[in-house]
């Protein structure tokens, strides 16, 4: 259906789900910036909070504020986190309770909306998935599209995802700064540093950026995607460290050994979603060097700091979220639905990518691992096709106005002063 012909100047909303990101308002600029062009949409409205804005009915008029602020949307694009709010809402199974449905896309028609874009990781896109379902299933006319969004980078069919540039930018930065932290000391040491990856170690692999003429740290890199053994792990260590003073480990809060027992200092749970929630591998390991290699060593978990360090964003990142943003736009005016926006990469050198979406069934509830080719044969370092891949998604630094000394962003207000659903 062309949008064009059938859907004259519709009204848009657009909603952020899941964990934040340096780059998720880059990608809401892109959708303001995509509907103030666009010759099929009018108003663009963000629902606080995830989906539950609209059955809270707490919307804000976005075109109103990008039309009163000339400066509006530049100062989103660099602004972290999520200007709208989030939420981890599971939408149920509307084969067993529909009403839900029914009162989002009543919401939708009385609002005039023409396409509805849900900017998140890979729950998100399960509630992308089930309203593109719905919508089939009534046989609506809204769109309902996707915008990629995560610094897991654990997407599937798109290169990457927005976020995961700025965070790997942060990861790496982290691990060369705890080198020359480490180095002055003239002792033999061990530093196990934990990053954030529960299923796929995507944000462990970037720490080998790290690495340069100098320093080789972080010595030691350990996946999610293989076995991990405390046994290999300690010989490892011991090896090292008849070579340098000073070991740096990093390592996934996710790594398990070869029966998926996590190696954890405590009890895992479950989230909204199902997911495991981790924590204490570093420390575990910590434990593990202390008892058994006679060595000073630490542990440090690097948990929710790079999802919002705006002050040390790649460029190249914030450009593609931005651009994500707008295409998703162009293409509920091409009519496509049930889909997610999608990066193919064309090139290294230069680094080149096109952008075009793929259906959402294809992508929700799945996730990308680390392509074992580019894990090393022992488990515990990454190979130079991963380092290539990465490299380009660092690339660039962005402009952070600073008042007093520190970084100025957006005011949020308005969900501070919110009373959020749980």
């Amino acid at each position: 259906m062309d949008m064009n012909k059938n859907i004259k100047k519709k009204n848009c909303i657009v909603a952020q789900s899941g964990g934040p990101t340096v780059a998720i308002n880059a990608s809401l600029a892109g959708v303001i910036e995509g509907v103030r062009s666009s010759d099929c949409f009018d108003t663009v409205y963000g629902s606080l909070n995830g989906i539950l804005g609209i059955l809270d009915d707490r919307l804000m008029n976005l075109s109103e504020c990008a039309d009163a602020d000339p400066s509006f949307l530049e100062r989103l694009k660099h602004t972290p986190a999520m200007y709208l709010g989030s939420c981890r809402y599971k939408l149920p199974d509307y084969m067993d309770d529909d009403s839900v449905y029914n009162y989002i896309f009543s919401r939708f028609e009385k609002l005039d909306i023409g396409a509805f874009f849900y900017i998140g990781g890979n729950d998100s896109m399960d509630t992308v998935l089930r309203l593109s379902e719905y919508a089939e299933r009534i046989d609506s006319d809204v769109r309902i599209l996707g915008i990629p969004k995560t610094i897991d980078n654990d997407l599937m069919v798109t290169d990457h995802t927005p976020g995961f540039g700025s965070a790997a930018k942060y990861i790496a930065s982290s691990l060369l700064e705890i080198a020359h932290d480490t180095f002055i000391y003239a002792v033999k040491s061990v530093t196990i540093v934990e990053i954030m990856g529960r299923d796929a170690g995507w944000l462990t692999a970037a720490s080998v950026l790290a690495r340069n003429s100098y320093s080789l740290a972080p010595h030691l890199i350990y996946l999610p995607e293989t076995d991990f053994d405390p046994d290999l792990f300690l010989t490892d260590i011991r090896r090292l460290l008849t070579q340098y003073n000073n070991v740096i480990v990093a390592v996934s809060e996710g790594i398990h050994d070869a029966k998926g027992r996590y190696i954890s200092a405590g009890e895992s749970k479950e989230d909204t979603f199902g997911h495991s929630q981790l924590s204490g591998a570093g420390k575990a390991l910590e434990y593990l060097v202390k008892d058994n290699i006679n060595v000073k060593v630490r542990s440090v978990e690097i948990n929710v700091l790079q999802r919002c360090a705006a002050h040390l964003a790649s460029a190249t990142d914030i450009n593609e979220a931005f651009a994500s943003g707008s295409r998703a736009v162009t293409f509920a005016e091409e009519g496509v639905t049930a889909s997610m926006v999608t990066m193919l990469r064309t090139g290294n050198a230069p680094y080149c990518i096109e952008y075009s979406h793929a259906r959402i069934k294809d992508i929700a509830n799945e996730a990308k691992c680390v392509p074992l080719r580019w894990i090393n044969e022992a488990g515990n370092d990454v190979t130079q096709e991963l380092i290539d891949y990465l490299t380009p998604l660092i690339q660039g630094e962005t402009s952070v106005t600073y008042q007093n000394g520190l970084p100025e962003y957006l005011s949020v207000a308005h969900l501070i002063q919110t009373e959020q659903k749980k």
